[in-house]
């Protein structure tokens, strides 16, 4: 039996995928640099910093920038991201979220949030889902992203069990081999991404029940 649920949280529990799309093409036009949606899938999952880093590798501007102009390219993309999710409200839960973590509450199954996001915590009130975490892994604490499983095993540990004893939730390829690399059930949520390695691949939390899931 699972004792505990691990979530990513873009395109998981919410898609922010299009907020941060418009931010990520917003600084690279400011520089020069066109990227369009089929590129912004291969930032799916990774941090900040790693994405300007891959945005600016795509322009041929990798070399230009120091470390510290490059911090504050990605706090200016931030900043774009931030005040688009400005209007994020409950009704941006992604279809059966809500019941899925209420099941959860209920039953007493502890759920961590294991997102590369910094602005998880924010974007979780929004939501009004942050009562539902009992941990949010702060990405500032990890040595490295995704696909290194560091960020689930610190998850698992946050609630207090052994990764096997989970099951981690993913929409990004990197973040299911993470999952699965600590020892995890993994569960996938159909996208355009093929989730080589996933245990069961859903279209919705719609499709799932808590119940059947625990039993893996």
């Amino acid at each position: 039996m699972k004792k505990g649920l691990v979530f990513d949280l873009d395109g998981v529990i919410t898609d922010t995928a299009k907020f941060h799309y418009l931010a990520w093409k917003a600084l690279a036009a400011e520089l020069d640099i066109t990227i369009d949606e089929k590129f912004n899938e291969t930032l799916k999952g990774i941090s900040r910093m790693d994405s300007l880093d891959r945005i600016l590798a795509f322009g041929g501007k990798e070399d230009i920038y120091t470390q510290e102009e490059k911090e504050a390219l990605a706090a200016k993309k931030n900043t774009h991201y931030v005040e688009l999710l400005s209007e994020l409200s409950p009704s941006d839960l992604l279809p059966g979220v809500h019941d899925f973590l209420e099941a959860a509450r209920v039953k007493g199954i502890p759920c961590a949030l294991a997102s590369a996001s910094k602005n998880a915590p924010m974007i979780l009130d929004k939501l009004d889902v942050a009562n539902y975490f009992a941990h949010v892994v702060d990405p500032a604490t990890l040595k490295k992203g995704k696909p290194d499983p560091e960020i689930f095993l610190k998850a698992a540990a946050s609630i207090n069990l052994a990764p096997e004893e989970t099951i981690g939730f993913e929409d990004a390829a990197a973040g299911i081999q993470g999952i699965k690399e600590a020892g995890m059930y993994a569960v996938g949520l159909e996208t355009t991404e093929k989730l080589t390695g996933a245990d069961i691949v859903v279209k919705s939390f719609n499709e799932l029940d808590l119940d059947e899931l625990l039993t893996h």
